[in-house]
C-alpha cells in the first residue's frame, strides 16, 4: 500500500518549517547524516534575499540541529551551470553568518543537502558527498585534521568544514530500472535506509511498509488527502506552474537547436569553401547551435516573465521558474511596460 504525499520541495516551503513537524526533518537528517539528529529551528538565513553583485542567493530552508550545528537545504529542478558555485555559496554564508565582529572564530559544521531533478552527467550513484577532512603535506607524509577545539577541558577538536550531499532522485528510478535488465550488475546491493527517502523524493510517496526515520510521520503529515481545497488548489496550481515553466524551457530548447543548425549549416558551408566542407560545416554546427540555443533560452525566459506577471504570479515565483533575479524580472517587466 502507498500513499500519496505533498512532494517535498512544496512541503519544504511551508509545512515543514512548522515545529510540529520537526519529526519529518529530523527523520530524513538521520537517515542521511547516519547519525540520531533533532532539528531544534528553522532559520530565515540572510543568504535568501541578499545581493551580492548582482546575484541572489534563494535558499530553500536552513536548520538548526544538535550541538547548534547548520543544515542548508537547496533544490534544483532545472539544468543551471553554477549550480556547483551556489553550492559552495550557501555554505560558506551558512558558515559567515555564525560569527559576529570582534567574536572568535566559534564555528559550528554546516551540512549542505542539495537535491536536484537533473543528472548531472552520474552514470549510476544517485546520492553523492564531499567534504575537507584534512590538510595534506606536500614534502612529508603527513595531515593536520581541519578541526579547532576551543574548550580547552575537552579533548575531541570538532570538524568544522561543511559537509556537503548532493541527492540526484530521478537516477534512482534508472537504477531501479537497470536492475530489470539481467545484464545489470547493482555496484551496491544492499540498500540503506535512506534509500526510502530517495524513493519519496523521486515519487511524492510512502510505502507502508518503510520504516526510515521519520517517514512514516511524512505519510501521515504530508497526505494530500488531508489537505483542504483551498489547500490541493495551490498545491496544484504550484506543481502546473512548475510543469508549464517545464515544457517553456523544453520549447525554447528545441526553437534553440533548430535556429543553431540552420544557421550552423550556413556558416558551415560558407567555411568549408576556404578550408574544405567538412570542417566548416562542423565548425558552423557547434557555434551555430550554442548562439541559437542561448538566444532561444533567453527570448523563452523573457516570455515566461511576461506571462506568468499577467497570471498574477509573484516576481519571487516567477524567479524560482526562471531561474533569473529579481533586479533581471523587474528589468524585463519595465521593459514591456508592465511596472
Amino acid at each position: 500500500m502507498e500513499r500519496t504525499i505533498i512532494s517535498f520541495d512544496y512541503a519544504i516551503k511551508g509545512v515543514l518549517r512548522d515545529k510540529a513537524n520537526f519529526d519529518i526533518l529530523s527523520g530524513f537528517l538521520t537517515e542521511l547524516l547516519e547519525k540520531q539528529v533533532t532539528v531544534k529551528e528553522v532559520l530565515e538565513s540572510e543568504g535568501n534575499t541578499e545581493t551580492i553583485d548582482g546575484k541572489v542567493s534563494r535558499l530553500d530552508l536552513k536548520a538548526k540541529i544538535d550541538d547548534d550545528e547548520f543544515v542548508v537545504f537547496e533544490i534544483q529542478f532545472f539544468d543551471k551551470v553554477d549550480f556547483m558555485g551556489k553550492i559552495l555559496f550557501n555554505a560558506c554564508k551558512a558558515v559567515v553568518e555564525q560569527i559576529k565582529i570582534g567574536e572568535k572564530f566559534d564555528v559550528k559544521k554546516v551540512y549542505s543537502i542539495n537535491i536536484s531533478y537533473y543528472g548531472l552527467d552520474a552514470k549510476d550513484e544517485y546520492v553523492f558527498t564531499a567534504n575537507l577532512t584534512e590538510f595534506k603535506g606536500i614534502h612529508f607524509d603527513e595531515v593536520i585534521p581541519f578541526s579547532q577545539n576551543l574548550e580547552p577541558t575537552s579533548n575531541a577538536p570538532k570538524d568544522i568544514h561543511p559537509e556537503y550531499f548532493l541527492i540526484l532522485p530521478r537516477m534512482f528510478e534508472e537504477e531501479e530500472k537497470r536492475k530489470k535488465n539481467k545484464d545489470y550488475v547493482p555496484k551496491k546491493p544492499t540498500k540503506s535506509k535512506f534509500d526510502e527517502w530517495v524513493y519519496v523524493l523521486k515519487n511524492s510517496a510512502v510505502k507502508s511498509n518503510f520504516t526510515a526515520a521519520g517517514i512514516q510521520a511524512a505519510g501521515e503529515k504530508l497526505d494530500i488527502l488531508k489537505m483542504t481545497p483551498q489547500q490541493k488548489a495551490a498545491y496544484e496550481a504550484d506543481k502546473q506552474a512548475l510543469a508549464t515553466q517545464k515544457t517553456q524551457l523544453q520549447t525554447a530548447e528545441l526553437k534553440g537547436e533548430k535556429r543553431g543548425l540552420q544557421k550552423g549549416e550556413k556558416i558551415g558551408l560558407q567555411k568549408g569553401e576556404k578550408i574544405g566542407l567538412q570542417k566548416g560545416e562542423k565548425i558552423g554546427l557547434q557555434k551555430g547551435e550554442k548562439k541559437g540555443l542561448q538566444k532561444g533560452l533567453e527570448k523563452e525566459k523573457k516570455e515566461a516573465v511576461v506571462r506568468g506577471h499577467k497570471k498574477g504570479h509573484s516576481i519571487d515565483t516567477i524567479a524560482e521558474f526562471t531561474d533569473l533575479s529579481n533586479e533581471e524580472i523587474i528589468k524585463i517587466l519595465k521593459e514591456n511596460g508592465l511596472v
